[in-house]
């Protein structure tokens, strides 16, 4: 894992125009001005002091707006330290305010950019420190791995202007400090997820998705308990066995976990683990199967999550839970019409083999429910109706009515987004088996993301607070990188995850 060394610098003029570096970053907000120009943000003034005044006419000339991640370059002309300037958009400020999100993304764009420098200096943390240090650093992110030449090195040092300091923050230099270290560590959870997700399936199985995560957990003192399909055939775990029975490469059951203070509060996270989905014996078409790598998103994002908690110690006590299972069909592989027992003794009546997913988080969810957590949080990439429904940056988040929505406000705060859905009761009766306690799809194709959601209900403790978040398309971009958003996974929802237990430590 590779994210950008990041310094803090003060803010004042002579650290900024004197620092050495190969480029510094400032900000343009699009602002309507009579020439059609953009506006500097705030940071960029000593910039354009060094220009006596004429940045905005440079920028302009070139063609400058202040749109949303547009970049412009400038040659200092020896001007400053650095010598080079990146002016990026961050769009419009609505009533006359920056968001996070604008400086998160602004700051990714510009990383992107940076290929082949060595140092740059970003004048957007004056505006949002924590955003630009975790926009920087996953904009900055590349997966190569399986490259045989390495093309566009990342930038490898970034110097972070500090905010103007609050006379009301007592030692606003080691809050500074603070905040950086925190927006690295949840950059580089990001990043875990990523290089999981983008591995591909050659190499990330279950056994050695679970090596991976037991190795995270001797690094970072976490326990670690991993069940193989001896251990889950001996306890029943009949959603993760079924699904898995048909590869040669048999599941995992992974359980983590980050042990906070005495008295917190103990949050339970399932993530779907599917290393690779062909459908099982209900194929997938060929067109796009070669995504199904990253059906193990969910899994790979509590992983990534439970170790950041350990990271930062948050003093909420968290266990995550990684059912892995790879779906494929074989002369051994579950069938349409199959009945499964599940953990817990449920039964479950297939038919549909690539409704594989919410079999394995089951299993997974009733055994996170016997260590009686206060809080449960799933995350998977569930169904092809998510992305239908909310497209493919906005995740679908269901659950217990208030929790849901607590889970969906921290999703929008981050710029992870997440849209809070309703578990409509009348779509359970669908989900009626004439062989079991219930079927794992219905016979029609209607709100196919609720009825998901509705079956992982039926196996989630009575007035346990939970939150089931469906990733199926913020997890993996397939189009042009945008903002800090690269090709490949994204990291999604860990950000949000962060957020929640921050806010559980905080709150309860």
């Amino acid at each position: 894992m590779t994210v950008p060394k990041f310094a803090l610098i003060d803010n004042t003029d002579d650290a900024i125009a004197k620092r050495k570096a190969e480029v510094i970053i400032i900000g343009t907000v699009k602002a309507g001005t009579s020439n059609g120009g953009p506006a500097l943000a705030t940071g960029a003034d000593v910039v354009d002091e060094a220009f006596d005044g004429g940045l905005l006419d440079a920028l302009t000339s070139l063609g400058a707006t202040g749109k949303a991640e547009e970049l412009v370059k400038v040659p200092a002309f020896g001007k400053l330290g650095a010598t080079a300037i990146y002016a990026v958009g961050l769009g419009t400020a609505e009533d006359g305010e920056i968001t996070a999100q604008q400086v998160r993304l602004a700051s990714g764009a510009a990383a992107r950019a940076l290929t082949d420098v060595s140092r740059a200096v970003t004048t957007l943390s004056a505006i949002d420190l924590q955003a630009a240090v975790e926009g920087t650093a996953l904009g900055a992110y590349s997966f190569t791995e399986y490259k045989s030449e390495q093309n566009g090195a990342p930038v490898s040092e970034v110097d972070v202007v500090a905010p103007a300091s609050d006379e009301k923050v007592k030692d606003a230099k080691k809050a500074h400090e603070k905040t950086v270290t925190a927006a690295t560590a949840i950059a580089e959870a990001v990043i875990i997820a990523r290089d999981l997700v983008n591995t591909p399936p050659s190499d990330l199985f279950p056994a050695s998705f679970a090596d991976r995560a037991t190795a995270l957990a001797k690094e970072h003192g976490l326990d670690v308990e991993v069940l193989d399909e001896k251990d889950l055939e001996r306890e029943g775990y009949g959603g993760i066995l079924g699904v898995g029975i048909g590869s040669s490469r048999p599941p995992r059951l992974v359980r983590l976990h980050h042990k906070g203070d005495k008295k917190a509060s103990k949050v339970a996270l399932v993530g779907k683990g599917i290393t690779f989905d062909t459908g099982g014996i209900s194929l997938k078409p060929a067109a796009g199967m070669d995504k199904m790598t990253s059906d193990m998103a969910g899994a790979a994002a509590m992983l990534a999550t439970v170790v950041l908690a350990a990271k930062l110690r948050y003093p909420v006590d968290v266990t995550a839970y990684l059912p892995l299972a790879e779906n494929m069909p074989s002369a051994t592989a579950y069938r349409p019409g199959d009945v499964l027992r599940m953990y817990g003794g449920k039964t479950v009546e297939v038919l549909n083999t690539d409704a594989e997913g919410r079999l394995v988080l089951a299993d997974a969810i009733v055994r996170a429910c016997e260590d009686e957590p206060d809080y449960l949080v799933e995350t998977s990439t569930l169904t092809g109706a998510q992305v239908v429904a909310l497209g493919n940056r906005t995740a679908g988040i269901m659950g217990s009515d208030e929790f849901r929505d607590r889970v969906a406000t921290l999703a929008q705060r981050t710029g992870e987004g997440g849209w809070a859905m309703p578990l409509p009761d009348e779509l359970r009766g669908d989900l009626d088996s004439t062989l079991a306690d219930l079927a794992n799809v219905t016979g029609h194709r209607w709100g196919g993301m609720l009825v998901a959601g509705v079956f992982l209900r039926e196996f989630v403790a009575e007035n346990l607070p939970w939150a089931h978040i469906d990733i199926a398309g913020p997890s993996y971009n397939s189009d042009s990188p945008w903002g800090y958003t690269g090709k490949g996974g994204t990291g999604v929802p860990v950000r949000t995850l962060a957020a929640v237990l921050a806010d559980i430590a905080e709150n309860g």
